[in-house]
């Protein structure tokens, strides 16, 4: 994600940090390399101009006098200008859906066909019935396409909320209404609309759409836009700012898109905050936009909360508890514990997905690793341990030769293979007992190597 931009703001900060002193000179050098690297993530150009003004006036003021180190300094008012870009002088409250009306609350979402609108639509309503606890209600008023009902209809099923049929003979504004009753007579906490999209801006989609606006006034309108659209989602995003009273923007794509400029210059277009990130296909792919995290992000430094939210979501905190007590009662790590480990990091988004939150010196450190081979392998180690008997997995000292060979041909694997499973196996059990002695260091020194493909 951003990638493109964040090596090459990579290499202006390396620059900043070797400065003993900023001068008019210097400070110009670099700004040049920050507008160069927004431009080449097709940022639109007002930005960039506002952008490169707010950081120059800052870094010659009187936030850097006195700094001991006046290249990190620049680096902040790099990183809090680029938040601000994004959306952090609005404040925390304004990326933050609001639930300020009468149950329901509506959230209309407008965009063009194509970004990802009815996906996008179930993402949410997954998270906000996980991640909020609320009662969610769906309806699409796309009378269009009749698949994206379908569509809509599968998404919410999958992800446990409730949908309100539709038909491409009703009209939209019936649609949304008759679902709002519907909703309030079923005490739905919020209720979402996915109305029709074009493959391009025309007054007939818009008219249509303020006139269900207008119909069920909702409390959020959010503009869903492609982030691998560059300047076209500015263009885009004028039009529906103009025809709509938007709340807030939802990105779509991000993971697709190494520019990354449609999230730096969408907020400033339209001087509404990004509310959501789509960084996934899946249901669960969608995070709640926080400009400064993104700005850390962009700029190498990772962003270690995201991480630790992926962690949450993905352990299960009653598992971790057990294994723990079982280690500091004497028990022993067996392949059960050990197929445990390899499918919580799988629920945590694989290695890839956690590296992409790491700072940039820890990405670095791992940049010859194919993150790819390294996943594929983790599947056919649980694989091998799927083809184990219950006592084998239990008791791993009785795989000898004769077993090897029999979990080889079942898990479809060479008997190397299932020796190098063993091996890492091996590994991670002997750092468990150095975790019941409470050599924590010992053991995080030991993890190196263990991983596949991250030697």
């Amino acid at each position: 994600m951003l990638d493109n931009l964040t090596q090459r703001l990579a290499k202006v900060v390396k620059t900043m940090r070797g400065e003993a002193r900023l001068t008019e000179a210097n400070t110009a050098e670099m700004l040049r390399e920050v507008r160069m690297a927004l431009l080449e993530a097709d940022v639109a150009l007002p930005a960039v101009r506002e952008f490169i003004a707010k950081v120059k006036e800052k870094a010659l003021g009187e936030e850097v006098i006195g700094s001991l180190s006046p290249g990190q300094a620049l680096v902040g008012v790099v990183q809090r200008e680029l938040a601000a870009l994004m959306g952090a002088d609005l404040g925390p409250e304004a990326t933050q859906l609001s639930f300020a009306q009468q149950p329901p609350a509506i959230i209309l979402m407008a965009g063009l066909q194509g970004v990802g609108k009815t996906t996008t639509v179930g993402k949410l309503a997954k998270y906000l019935k996980e991640q909020k606890k609320k009662k969610v209600l769906t309806v699409s008023a796309d009378v269009y396409r009749p698949a994206a009902i379908a569509q809509l209809e599968s998404v919410t099923r999958q992800v446990g909320a409730d949908f309100f049929p539709s038909t491409a003979s009703d009209k939209p504004v019936d649609i949304a209404r008759n679902a709002l009753d519907w909703a309030k007579k079923h005490y739905h906490d919020v209720l979402i609309i996915d109305t029709a999209g074009r493959l391009g801006i025309d007054e007939a989609m818009m008219q249509e759409i303020a006139a269900v606006h207008a119909a069920v006034n909702p409390v959020e309108t959010l503009f869903v836009v492609d982030a691998m659209l560059g300047q076209d989602a500015i263009n885009t995003a004028k039009a529906f700012n103009d025809a709509l009273p938007l709340t807030g923007v939802v990105l779509t794509k991000l993971d697709g898109d190494s520019r990354g400029g449609a999230a730096l210059s969408v907020r400033h277009v339209t001087g509404k905050p990004i509310k959501f990130a789509g960084v996934s296909e899946k249901l669960d792919g969608l995070e709640a936009f926080d400009p400064s995290r993104m700005a850390n992000r962009v700029l190498g430094m990772g962003d270690i909360l995201a991480l630790v939210e992926e962690a949450r979501k993905g352990v299960d905190a009653e598992a971790a508890t057990e294994l723990a007590n079982k280690i500091k009662s004497g028990g022993k790590f067996d392949m059960n514990d050990f197929k445990a480990q390899l499918t919580q990091m799988k629920k945590m988004g694989g290695m890839s997905g956690l590296l992409d939150k790491l700072p940039a010196q820890f990405q670095q450190a791992a940049s010859g690793a194919n993150m790819d081979q390294a996943e594929k392998q983790v599947r056919r180690m649980v694989g091998i341990i799927d083809s184990m008997t219950p006592l084998e997995r239990a008791k791993p000292d009785l795989i000898k030769a004769n077993r090897k060979r029999r979990i080889a041909a079942g898990a479809g694997v060479q008997v190397q293979e299932v020796n190098r499973m063993l091996n890492q196996y091996d590994q991670m059990q002997t750092m468990m007992k150095k975790l019941k002695g409470g050599g924590l260091m010992k053991m995080m020194r030991g993890m190196k190597g263990m991983m596949p493909g991250l030697r």
